[in-house]
């Protein structure tokens, strides 16, 4: 999540605002260069975007800018908007802050409600009936991630990444509420600034992964090198490492399921703030949050599969051998620069995006099966808002074409105001889309009946 948090704010009495409508690309068009670097004001269902590493800016091309958008209370009216053939529909509402969603084997929805410290279970009634509402655990610590194990039709654990641990509950098929009590797997994470924690299984579920995200924009509170030298210490950890505070951090960590066999899968990812295996390949995905304050369009967000032993640039280089020019990071390591894996999906620059999954569901129209929804969360070092939606991630042949399109939007009340931050998305038994937003403390489910 980016640094700057907001405040709930009460909305006015007036009605709020529509935001201008801009240039868009026409139907099958595809976005690209400066023209893809639009934010809120022209983002719609249907938009396609494609960001190449060549397209970016250099940086402070624009002013580094804190604009956070105010968050109003939900109009009565307002839902999110998704294109034609597909209907969204208010699922739950009151929950502090909703945040990871993941759907149990047996259809239940486990939903991380972060501010509460609990993790409830939705059950889905039939048609159109609210779900049943279930408080499945509670006194966590900023719970985030969710996973079940062993991967299959009946799991007997349910994991939760807590923002400093990772624990895990006793669970058979149906259960509502955790049968027994939290067993710690690993006791102690990096905690504070990015607090998220995100959790998956590899697909033969030998290895648990663990995203922790940065202390810091750029290792600030870094002081120095490491006493041993970077050199020597660069020889004793994963490529890419970062030193002192940051020990540990803008990495992807593995583990055994238990915990034990501590290891770093992938360094340089400065937020993965959301992980998932991709069915088709059993990649593991990330979704990040890249650096701030250089610029407007700078660097890109990102969704990328996670190689083992890769170095994704944070905090001496972005999208590939692109150094940030700072202090004291820039010629601190030259001998990464070419070391440095490009992601596989650009993002506009602060986008934020916190979640991802797979659709593998039939419910949709049939080339939307093995692409990704991304849920972000939204701007705040930006002049204009951008983010604030979600958006499906073509894939062709199981490999990213690179393209995203805008898939629900409608979460911005005025150029100032947005009511909705989306978070969460999973996909039901149902074969629907499954959305969190924590502006509101709302849960969403788009389906699709094919009607105009």
């Amino acid at each position: 999540m980016r640094g700057h948090m907001t405040t709930v704010a009460a909305l006015s009495a007036a009605v709020a605002v529509a935001l201008p409508v801009l240039s868009y690309a026409a139907d099958g068009q595809v976005l690209t260069g400066a023209d893809a670097f639009g934010g809120a004001q022209d983002s719609k269902p249907g938009v396609q975007r494609l960001i190449r590493p060549e397209d970016l800016p250099s940086p402070f091309v624009t002013p580094s800018v804190s604009n956070s958008p105010g968050v109003v209370t939900r109009p009565a009216d307002a839902k999110p908007i998704v294109g034609e053939g597909f209907k969204v529909d208010l699922v739950a509402e009151g929950f502090q802050q909703p945040r990871v969603i993941r759907m149990a084997p047996n259809g239940d929805l486990f939903v991380a409600d972060s501010s509460s410290n609990e993790v409830h279970v939705l059950r889905m009634g039939e048609g159109s009936a609210k779900p049943q509402d279930s408080v499945f655990a509670s006194d966590l610590n900023q719970p985030y991630g969710i996973a079940f194990y062993p991967l299959g039709p009946s799991p007997e654990w349910v994991y939760v990444a807590n923002t400093d641990s990772v624990v895990r509950f006793p669970y058979k098929d149906g259960d509502l509420k955790a049968s027994g009590a939290a067993q710690t797997v690993v006791p102690t994470l990096p905690t504070e600034y990015h607090w998220t924690r995100d959790i998956a299984f590899s697909p033969d579920g030998q290895t648990m992964f663990v995203s922790v995200g940065s202390g810091s924009n750029i290792s600030e509170e870094v002081d120095g090198p490491p006493p041993e030298g970077i050199e020597a210490f660069a020889k004793a950890h994963a490529l890419g490492a970062m030193w002192g505070d940051e020990l540990d951090r803008a990495n992807v960590l593995a583990f055994n399921p238990d915990g034990s066999n501590k290891r770093t899968f992938a360094t340089g990812i400065r937020n993965c703030s959301g992980m998932t295996v991709q069915p088709e390949t059993g990649n593991l995905w990330c979704v990040t949050n890249e650096r701030d304050e250089l610029g407007d369009n700078l660097p890109s967000d990102y969704a990328t599969h996670v190689q083992d032993g890769h170095f994704y640039g944070w905090p001496w280089y972005y999208i590939g051998n692109h150094e940030d020019p700072r202090e004291p990071l820039k010629g601190q390591r030259p001998d990464l620069a070419d070391k440095v894996t490009v992601p596989d999906v650009l993002f506009q620059a602060h986008s934020a995006p916190l979640n991802i999954t797979f659709y593998e569901g039939d419910a949709f129209p049939a080339d939307y099966k093995g692409d990704a929804f991304v849920a972000m969360h939204g701007s705040w070092n930006r002049s204009g808002p951008t983010g604030y939606k979600v958006v499906r991630v073509k894939f062709d042949n199981g490999k990213p074409t690179g393209v995203y399109e805008d898939f629900v939007t409608g979460f911005v009340s005025s150029e100032n105001d947005v009511w909705g931050r989306p978070v969460g998305v999973a996909v039901g038994k149902d074969g629907a889309l499954y959305i969190t937003e924590d502006g509101s403390g709302t849960i969403w489910r788009v389906t699709y009946d094919g009607k105009s």
